[in-house]
């Protein structure tokens, strides 16, 4: 078997959800507990509130930070470029009634909240981000 490829230590892969838009689908089983991005370390940058509302972002600008960002009190987290969206971004909320299977540790890696097929697609609940303490 050949190491070191560039699907090695993927799990997931972005495709048509049925939830919403674009998601995230399971390309091999995932276990409870692993961390499906380990690759995806990027640092997040925090804006507050008041500074994109003195920035007059354009409708389509500000839907990058509706869309993508995670918000804690009166800041939202963001990548350092919404060029720079990697799969782990593109995570939608599961439907009213079901459970998420993917949960925020407190450094916002994504863990497998339970053991997850090969084709399910990958959800969390957008509060998960908010409830890990704040450094």
């Amino acid at each position: 078997m050949a190491s070191g490829l560039p699907h090695e230590g993927v799990y997931a892969r972005l495709g048509v959800s049925r939830v919403e838009g674009i998601g995230v689908f399971a390309i091999r089983p995932i276990p409870e507990g692993t961390d499906i991005f380990p690759s995806d370390r990027q640092p997040i940058v925090w804006v507050s509130l008041a500074d994109l509302e003195r920035a007059g972002l354009s409708a389509t600008e500000a839907l990058f930070y509706r869309d993508f960002g995670i918000r804690r009190g009166n800041r939202i987290g963001c990548p350092q470029s919404f060029g720079n969206l990697t799969a782990s971004w593109y995570l939608n909320e599961p439907p009213d009634g079901a459970a998420p299977n993917v949960r925020a540790a407190a450094d916002f890696s994504l863990i497998a909240s339970r053991d997850i097929a090969e084709g399910e697609e990958l959800l969390i609940d957008y509060a998960s981000f908010s409830e890990t303490p704040d450094d």
